[in-house]
């Protein structure tokens, strides 16, 4: 064998160094299975165009770079001052739509966790106490979600995710006016009814347009990011009603409520000018502007890019055209093979463990930290700063998302989120007794206890968050997305009714015993991942159809995640070069 130099494509993100090794170095911690692809068809062509390589196999060693080299940003462009050119921006720019529509899910959760302890609030809608009709305030916004989900996907699926996304966040403008102006419960009510619908179209159409707009080495992270954005609401609603909530008048929770208007207003105004999926317009054949689409924004205008083709042709293998002409009740195609079963067990899973995790806890933030011995103005500070510490736990989280394992991470952050909530449940006990005791309060054992709640949240926030959105978009395949993250939205409705009507009354009778529900759950939640997750880091979404095409999914995502994750790349064997 002899060594050769080759230049490959500057759309594959590695650099030649200039020591004349003829080594090719990533750009990548994780260089996915896609780029080996894109090696071995450039050196096709090479062979092809050169004689003298007629016969011969040469030698490539492919060297993976552990430093601050890796990231978002490079991957199809020739050098980082490609990342300030047009094509770039409007990437980033529909990355950043999908994460602003992500906000009103976290602006609702917060807001309405801090208006329900507002003075104001209590006295115009009597309420404030932890009972059947606090959870309907709060669960009907999930049935919103349920009856959106029936038509979301297939909406998604019919008039595209731009659309889908507009139409959403005009519901939601609708919703927001209707709650801002309630005079009486049933208007309060019928508006979070309304919210909920809009948000569901926003929820599937979102991630859906995030994942297939991503160039493959930007996916993880930016389809991660997605549900990040659930703090992105969070954190504004908890410091808007910090401020709000020592106003006397209804104002201290209407300004909150108008200010969710915001984020909806931006999403309608650009997503007008942004490009469509170019998975959808394959779809629906639109094959040369899809194609288009790819050159322009994942190679950077540039003409022939390998990346390109291989990912028409991988469009062309997993894509089938048409497809939208389904039924919208028709969601056989999600158990038609065992392939796609598999695939909707996936979404299943994160569906109702996503959401009977304990995270339904924090719509009652207030709540607990009241039962622990805190005043007004410290719940809602405590409120605010766990907020800020979720939201950093999972942008720690996106920012390993790219070659963080799935499995590994369901695994033991659902069986920490168990002890957590276990540590909680016990320090919240011993504070209990000292209630009922009527003696001297040790007030450490009450901060333990916020302590542990909080760090229940943290641990929650890094486990899950991204994962929601990226784990489901990952699983699903591209014909299956939107009627599959419709489901997912269904499923989600469902849970969160439940959690969100039941907790309050279960708080209301036996206070913090009811912790100890999900301190059991997780565990259980724990041992199901662990027999069947299916890993999907370190796959394109098309060579996933493989695996759960398999025998055993699980054990043949784990075996081909280990080979394309954590090789070093090193002295790859080029076939297709002779």
């Amino acid at each position: 064998m002899t060594d050769t130099n080759i230049l490959l494509p500057s759309s594959v993100p590695f650099f030649t160094p200039s020591d004349g090794s003829g080594r090719i170095v990533w750009l990548s911690n994780d260089p996915p299975r896609l780029f080996e692809g894109i090696i071995s068809l450039h050196c096709s062509l090479i062979a092809s165009d050169t004689d003298e390589n007629a016969g011969k196999e040469e030698d490539i060693e492919v060297n993976s770079t552990k430093g601050s080299k890796a990231g978002i940003g490079v991957g199809n462009y020739h050098s980082w001052s490609e990342l300030l050119t047009r094509n770039t921006f409007v990437l980033f720019t529909c990355a950043g739509v999908a994460f602003i529509g992500a906000c009103t899910s976290g602006y609702d959760s917060s807001l309405m966790t801090s208006i329900n302890g507002m003075l104001s609030y209590q006295k115009k809608f009597n309420q404030g106490s932890l009972d059947s009709t606090t959870g309907i305030i709060f669960a009907i916004y999930t049935i919103g979600q349920l009856a959106g989900s029936l038509f979301a996907g297939t909406t998604c699926d019919r008039i595209g995710r731009r659309w889908t996304m507009f139409v959403g966040n005009s519901i939601i403008i609708v919703a927001t006016a209707v709650i801002a102006a309630a005079m009486n419960k049933g208007m309060f009510i019928g508006g979070r009814f309304i919210l909920g619908i809009g948000v569901s179209f926003v929820q599937v159409s979102a991630p859906t347009f995030a994942v297939e707009v991503a160039p493959p080495q930007w996916r993880g992270r930016i389809t991660a990011l997605y549900n990040t954005g659930y703090f992105g609401g969070a954190i504004p609603a908890a410091g808007i009603t910090l401020a709000t909530q020592r106003m006397t008048s209804d104002w201290a929770w209407r300004i909150p409520i108008l200010i969710q208007l915001l984020p909806a207003v931006i999403v309608m105004t650009i997503v007008p000018f942004l490009p469509e999926s170019p998975r959808w317009l394959y779809m629906h054949g639109f094959e040369n502007e899809a194609f288009e689409f790819l050159e322009r924004y994942h190679a950077n205008g540039r003409k022939g890019d390998p990346l390109v083709t291989l990912q028409i042709e991988e469009f062309k293998e997993s894509i089938k055209v048409g497809g939208e002409r389904e039924s919208w009740w028709d969601y056989r195609p999600l158990v038609a093979t065992s392939n796609a079963r598999w695939r909707a067990f996936m979404v299943l899973l994160m569906g109702i463990f996503g959401q009977w995790s304990g995270n339904g806890l924090g719509y009652y933030n207030l709540s607990i930290y009241q039962s622990l011995g805190f005043d007004t103005q410290m719940r809602f500070n405590m409120n605010l700063i766990g907020q800020c510490l979720n939201a950093l736990s999972s942008w720690v989280a996106v920012s390993l998302s790219d070659r963080m394992p799935r499995r590994m991470v369901l695994v033991w952050g659902t069986a920490l989120c168990s002890l957590m909530l276990a540590a909680n449940a016990g320090f919240s006990a011993a504070w209990a007794g000292y209630v009922e005791g009527g003696g001297t309060k040790n007030l450490a054992i009450g901060r333990a206890g916020a302590g542990f709640y909080i760090l229940f949240n943290i641990v929650y926030a890094f486990t899950y968050t991204p994962l929601q959105a990226l784990y489901p978009a990952e699983c699903l395949s591209s014909e299956m997305r939107a009627k599959g993250l419709s489901m997912k939205i269904f499923i989600i409705g469902c849970t969160s009714f439940l959690s969100l009507f039941l907790s309050p009354i279960a708080f209301g009778n036996i206070g913090w015993k009811y912790v100890l529900v999900f301190v059991f759950w997780d565990a259980f939640e724990a041992i199901v991942w662990y027999l069947y997750a299916v890993e999907t880091v370190g796959f394109t979404l098309e060579e996933l159809d493989e695996v759960f095409g398999s025998a055993n999914p699980v054990e043949t995502s784990k075996k081909g995640s280990q080979k394309w994750r954590w090789a070093e790349f090193n002295n790859v064997k080029s076939d297709e070069a002779t």
